[in-house]
């Protein structure tokens, strides 16, 4: 049993996160990707160049 609400709230956030995730996965092997979807994932699993620019151009 939790002992405050916050840590209550925190825990049901935790569980709603967990569902929405769920339904997330199954809509996608259901449906599919959408183009924009799949940019996104291949975005963030890009590694960014930008940063080692700057660290490069400061350590100069």
């Amino acid at each position: 049993m939790t002992s405050s609400r916050s840590h209550q709230g925190a825990h049901g956030i935790g569980q709603v996160e967990k569902q929405l995730n769920r339904q997330a996965q199954a809509a996608e092997e259901i449906q599919g990707t959408n183009h924009t979807d799949q940019e996104i994932i291949a975005a963030s699993h890009e590694q960014s160049s930008v940063l080692e620019e700057i660290v490069d151009t400061e350590s100069e």
